[in-house]
């Protein structure tokens, strides 16, 4: 009895523990919010002033190719390749600017969206969004953490309604999972080892409604049928005290299952892989 008791406060006490760490994050969300905000109009002017500055490279181009005859062979080609430079500077400077943009809009997104309230939302971009937010954030832990991902994500998918923060959320935490797992097979196997996550997502039209599926599949280091068989429970966890909590496979299963009356299907064989899929039935925003 006593026993019991021990283990009922120390559960208490964990859960006391998660709680102030849910309202750090929350107190973060609003912090990060606002400098996401911030951070939005100079990144705009940015993105603007090099599309302003690639036009005027074009007309400047367009004076030299005019005035061709009055330059020699090498200032020509000299002048040529400089403007083939920046012209290439400025198309990176708009492309990275606006993936910036991007992600801000994301967090935006998500700031002013209630709780359990479903939004018009981007699916395929939000996974692609995420899948790299978890990698970027495992390079900041470990520098020498390097994999390769493949992703299958249409261009042209309409947005659909979502809970936008829980579906980022859900990517998050089987994409964080799925790194942890590449990171330990490519430390027990060594160099030899490739570590691969592929990311697809399809949507299935049907009428004014369909299906978004959202496959992450990892060649790590896979589960037995007994872990996978738990893998859902709270508290449950493979990861070395400290490293995990063992509750966001269950949060992530809810999201699914419960906030969106979706389906959460999970294949994996040990030292093959895992494949975590999320399917959604959703509405089509007209």
């Amino acid at each position: 009895m006593a026993v019991e008791k021990e283990d009922v406060q120390k559960q208490i006490a964990y859960l006391q523990e998660q709680l102030n760490k849910q309202e750090k994050m929350a107190s973060l969300g609003l912090l990060s919010a606002g400098i996401a905000h911030e951070i939005q109009n100079p990144l705009n002017f940015v993105i603007n002033f090099s599309k302003m500055s690639a036009q005027l490279l074009n007309d400047l181009q367009a004076i030299v190719d005019a005035n061709g005859d009055k330059l020699d062979k090498d200032d020509q080609t000299d002048l040529q390749d400089i403007s083939a430079d920046l012209k290439e500077n400025l198309a990176k400077i708009q492309e990275h600017g606006e993936r910036a943009i991007s992600i801000i809009r994301g967090i935006l997104l998500q700031s002013r969206g209630k709780a359990g309230e479903k939004l018009p939302t981007d699916v395929g971009q939000l996974v692609h969004e995420y899948v790299w937010l978890s990698y970027h954030a495992m390079r900041a832990n470990d520098k020498n953490f390097n994999i390769t991902i493949e992703e299958d994500i249409p261009a042209d998918m309409p947005k659909v309604m979502v809970i936008p923060q829980d579906i980022s959320r859900a990517v998050l935490n089987v994409m964080n999972n799925a790194c942890y797992t590449v990171k330990e097979r490519t430390a027990q196997e060594g160099p030899e080892y490739k570590p691969t996550i592929k990311v697809k997502v399809a949507f299935t039209p049907n009428g004014s409604e369909g299906e978004v599926r959202i496959d992450i599949t990892d060649n790590g280091m896979g589960m037995t049928p007994e872990v996978k068989a738990r893998i859902f429970e709270n508290f449950f966890t493979t990861k070395p005290a400290g490293q995990g909590t063992g509750l966001g496979m269950g949060i992530t299963y809810d999201i699914i299952t419960k906030n969106h009356n979706g389906q959460l299907l999970i294949e994996s064989e040990p030292l093959v892989g895992s494949t975590f899929t999320f399917i959604i039935p959703v509405k089509i925003v007209k």
